[in-house]
């Protein structure tokens, strides 16, 4: 199908074609600088984007940087009909069309829409936006990334010594703007990532720049990556099934205020009780109230391997629900405060709806002075590392969808099986996929039973180790 530009306004007509024109004709080859800075680029999207998704590229060029996404359904459109026919022939399994992003005829919706330099080049940055929108579901994700206008002379005297391809004439936005045409356009900007100090491949210093020193000098970065996703509705689409899972172990005292006091949630609520090595009778309790329980929809199991985290795993794997919870069995987070996690994510205000206890006053003995020291240090590293405010990491009531969970599980390969507690396993998976992550203040209340299962400076080291673990892996890449 030819390049259709009759439906933009005629301004952006006349700079579409101008940069049609001059692509029409560019020569072919790209200088060695342009093509190592491009397979940087690759290697950060491929980061960013699990296997198995559908992708869009909106201006994909010659289908360089989808030819690096393999085990993706890949799709792109671009103006340049002499740039489709090389991506056909550079990705034979994707499909490629001669469209321009700000007059999409595409049908369908996608997973990932990339949009990779174009918001340079762009004749209507929020056009361009809204038609992206209208290819997006409610958990697309787009990622787009642009040029610091800080390397503007760089760029330009790089052109000038053929160190870089020539392009036309190019937008410099600030992420400020960037932002705004996205929350015009009905995006929602979730995080971003200002990437590459050095944009060529020279060995050691390249790695030592791009990987370990760009995650903390990220004002003097060549190109900042940013993630949207569709601003979700004032009203909730509908009501959902929530499974609960409680890990317990030692808590014996504890059973039956937990079955009594998890209200009723959304369209049913099930209760998972999966008990774990425990040396009191709690599993003895457990199955004294699954007797009784009084019409209330419960399961009961003994986790097969050891540590909070198993539990939770093992618990999610036999819920039904559609929204998963976890709450600890201490108590320490009221079960009450549990329909506003429901109402976050059920809402589609966060996808990840993470318990904070650093808010309200706390009882006397609720958490101890170097406890709390410790909370608010990993608050500010992993506001950090995650790119999204994240105030208490510890806390253990965490919720989200069910085909969220399966997607984090799906990509556990990724992290690992390193963590034994569960909160950072979901937390790090949840920023691997970008989902939203709304922090949820509750009342934190003192032990009514029992004594914690956290040794504080020996679980505190595990948790140091796994934030350096989660870095490497998050940010410095």
């Amino acid at each position: 199908m030819p390049l259709d530009l009759t439906k933009v306004p005629e301004l952006t007509r006349i700079q579409l074609e101008k940069v049609r024109d001059f692509y029409a004709a560019e020569r072919d080859e790209k200088p060695a600088s342009s093509r190592q800075f491009h397979s940087l680029l690759g290697r950060y999207y491929a980061q960013m984007i699990p296997d198995g998704v559908t992708v869009l590229e909106i201006g994909c060029g010659d289908g360089g940087l989808l030819a690096q996404l393999p085990g993706r359904i890949v799709t792109g459109v671009d103006l340049s009909a002499k740039h489709i026919a090389k991506a056909k022939e550079r990705v034979p399994h994707g499909r490629f069309f001669e469209q321009a992003g700000e007059a999409l005829s595409i049908e369908g919706t996608f997973d990932y829409i990339i949009i990779s330099e174009t918001v340079n080049l762009a004749a209507d940055v929020q056009r361009l936006f809204d038609e992206a929108l209208k290819v997006a579901h409610p958990g697309t994700r787009l990622i787009l990334n642009f040029y610091s206008s800080l390397w503007s002379p760089i760029l330009t005297a790089a052109t000038a010594l053929g160190l870089r391809g020539r392009t036309p004439t190019s937008n410099w936005l600030s992420l400020p703007d960037v932002r705004n045409m996205l929350e015009l356009a009905g995006w929602q900007p979730l995080e971003v990532q200002p990437r590459i100090l050095l944009p060529v491949n020279v060995p050691l210093l390249g790695t030592l720049l791009n990987r370990f020193l760009a995650p903390l000098l990220p004002w003097f970065c060549l190109t900042c990556f940013s993630v949207a996703r569709p601003r979700p509705p004032l009203k909730r689409e509908r009501e959902y099934t929530v499974s609960v899972v409680v890990p317990a172990r030692n808590e014996s005292g504890n059973i039956e205020a937990i079955m009594r006091r998890i209200p009723e949630m959304g369209l049913g609520t099930e209760i998972v009780l999966i008990e774990g090595n425990s040396t009191d009778d709690t599993w003895e309790k457990i199955k004294a109230v699954a007797a009784t329980n009084h019409g209330r929809k419960l399961k009961i199991l003994q986790q097969t391997g050891r540590g909070k985290g198993n539990a939770v795993r093992e618990g999610f794997a036999v819920s039904e629900g559609e929204i998963l919870m976890i709450l600890d069995a201490d108590l320490t987070v009221p079960p009450e405060e549990l329909p506003k996690f429901y109402e976050a994510v059920a809402s589609r205000h966060g996808e990840f709806a993470n318990g904070v206890r650093l808010v309200y006053p706390m009882e006397s003995e609720a958490m101890q002075f170097l406890n709390l020291l410790a909370n608010k240090a990993f608050s500010v590293i992993f506001t950090w590392l995650l790119l999204q405010p994240v105030k208490d990491t510890l806390c253990g009531t965490k919720v989200l969808f069910r085909a969220d969970y399966d997607r984090i599980a799906k990509n556990r390969a990724f992290f690992g099986e390193f963590d034994p507690f569960g909160d950072f396993d979901l937390l790090f998976g949840a920023d691997k996929l970008n989902l939203k992550i709304a922090d949820i203040p509750v009342r934190y209340r003192d032990r009514t039973y029992g004594s914690t299962n956290i040794n504080r400076w020996r679980h505190g080291w595990l948790l140091l180790r796994m934030v350096l673990f989660a870095a490497r892996k998050l940010r410095f890449t």
